[in-house]
């Protein structure tokens, strides 16, 4: 089955097909380094990082651009209020999200930073004008006169008959259904970062960045763009009517919108105390991969209700995976192969593809994939499954893991960045236990825990039951799980 994606444009699920070859063009916009992404932020992220996978994994190859917004309205404020340049300001918070991205297993695509574009967004500010599109206020600021574009609002699907022609707004985000000639530059004020450039000395409006970042980079036209539902208005209402207007051709083929998450059956916000920075969660202890598991397992259109149960549910999710994965890698079995469990391999699959194919159904998706667990575990417990079973079921976790990106354990030392930042940042008191003692089982190496293993089990045959189970509970104390098995003696850290 080809690919079906809802078209935020087109108001419905539609095939997609890239407009040549196998070739996707693909733009999302990225954060506004201001401050630390929270969880809804990621929400999206790892939604377009799926619909990447799984682009790429279709087969298609894939360039990924994004930007980094390092200029706009609270940027400005921000640098100005602690006395830093816009680079000082948002270099920091730049690294910090790279930084959790990568915690998150976000694969990076291509940056661009608004603020290496700025007199190529003045060049198509000077070609609105031209056009008709755009004209200058008495301040030396730049603005689009929207009413000069009568497609405004296919996007939204708002209502803008009644809009009042010149009436304008200035700040960069808004939310006000009746829509208002929007800022394409913003004149120099003082005390005000601002740059020279044909059009006067100033800063670009948010939209006009994305606008030709995008197009510098992708094309005129090109196949997919992706954010936040936040985003559709103003956002990117603003960067169609610029580009068409710019261009005269269609802007995207597709657009994809990611909804956003409540927390706890409530908004978000920090007034209620319910918003969460990744960072937050990892210092409660919780594992990045839990993190990532619970984002990505509501399909992306649905609302996610965030919660610290689901969390904990999500970390018994993924050790279960991990355990099967550990199972099959280790597990003594007979040659041969049996039917039922190609079958069962075969049919996981498809079932998989088919739910990411429904308009990336992760929800779908993952059922398969457990469904499969239980009945190989099932087969694994009652002697029925063969060596090269265990080669095809590993084939599909992997397939499933390419796109999920869970089943890799290496966050202890991840979370062990975060802890030292914590520490850096003089946020000790928001340290938990779980933090600690996750971070402290690191501290034993491999190679250090089977020693300790293989003396605890010649205490065992020994019948020093005593020293055995003291070998055990500093194991234990330490993070790190020891469990029997019909395999033997398998460990793991908490």
């Amino acid at each position: 089955m080809p690919l079906r994606l809802y078209n935020t444009l087109s108001g419905k699920i539609e095939e997609f097909r890239p407009l040549a070859d196998n070739q996707v063009r693909m733009y999302a916009c990225g954060p506004t380094v201001y401050d630390y992404g929270h969880i809804g932020n990621f929400r999206t992220f790892i939604a377009v990082d799926g619909l990447r996978r799984f682009l790429r994994q279709s087969g298609y190859q894939v360039r990924h651009v994004m930007n980094i917004t390092d200029v706009d309205d609270k940027i400005i404020r921000n640098s100005a209020r602690d006395g830093v340049s816009v680079k000082q300001y948002t270099e920091k918070y730049e690294k910090a999200f790279l930084e959790d991205a990568e915690t998150l297993n976000i694969e990076r695509p291509q940056l661009v930073r608004a603020t290496d574009h700025i007199q190529d967004m003045a060049k198509s500010i000077a070609l609105l004008e031209k056009k008709g599109f755009a004209y200058r206020a008495d301040d030396g600021s730049y603005y689009f006169r929207i009413a000069k574009f009568p497609d405004y609002g296919k996007l939204s699907k708002k209502d803008f008959a009644g809009m009042e022609d010149g009436a304008r707004v200035d700040v960069d985000e808004y939310d006000k259904d009746n829509a208002r000639d929007f800022a394409l530059w913003k004149a120099a004020k003082p005390g005000e970062a601002f740059w020279e450039t044909p059009i006067g000395p100033g800063r670009p409006g948010w939209h006009i960045e994305c606008s030709v970042m995008s197009m510098e980079e992708l094309g005129e036209t090109f196949d997919l763009h992706a954010g936040g539902e936040d985003l559709i208005f103003p956002h990117h209402e603003n960067e169609i009517a610029q580009s068409e207007a710019m261009t005269g051709k269609p802007f995207v083929h597709f657009w994809f919108h990611a909804r956003f998450l409540l927390v706890e059956g409530e908004k978000m916000s920090k007034s209620l105390g319910n918003f969460f920075t990744l960072r937050d969660l990892v210092l409660k202890g919780h594992k990045p991969s839990s993190i990532r598991f619970l984002l990505a397992s509501v399909p992306y259109r649905n609302q996610l209700n965030f919660t610290f149960d689901g969390l904990k549910q999500a970390a018994v999710s993924v050790e279960r995976l991990r355990n099967f994965q550990s199972r099959l890698e280790v597990g003594q079995f007979p040659q041969g192969t049996t039917e039922p469990m190609a079958e069962l391999a075969r049919d996981t699959l498809q079932r998989f593809r088919a739910g990411m194919e429904d308009d990336l159904n992760t929800a779908q998706a993952q059922a398969a994939i457990f469904d499969m667990v239980r009945k190989a575990n099932a087969a694994i417990d009652a002697g029925q499954l063969k060596k090269d079973d265990a080669a095809v079921l590993l084939d599909v976790l992997e397939k499933f893991d390419q796109i999920f990106a869970v089943l890799i354990d290496d966050e202890t030392e991840k979370m062990k960045k975060i802890l030292e930042w914590a520490r850096s940042e003089n946020r000790e008191k928001d340290v938990s236990n779980a933090l600690l003692k996750t971070v402290d089982a690191q501290q034993l190496s491999d190679a250090a825990i089977e020693q300790k293993i293989a003396e605890m089990e010649q205490a065992r045959r020994s019948r020093k039951f005593q020293s055995s189970d003291a070998i055990r509970a500093e194991l234990t104390a330490a993070g790190i799980v020891v469990e029997n098995t019909k395999d033997g003696v398998r460990w793991k850290r908490k």
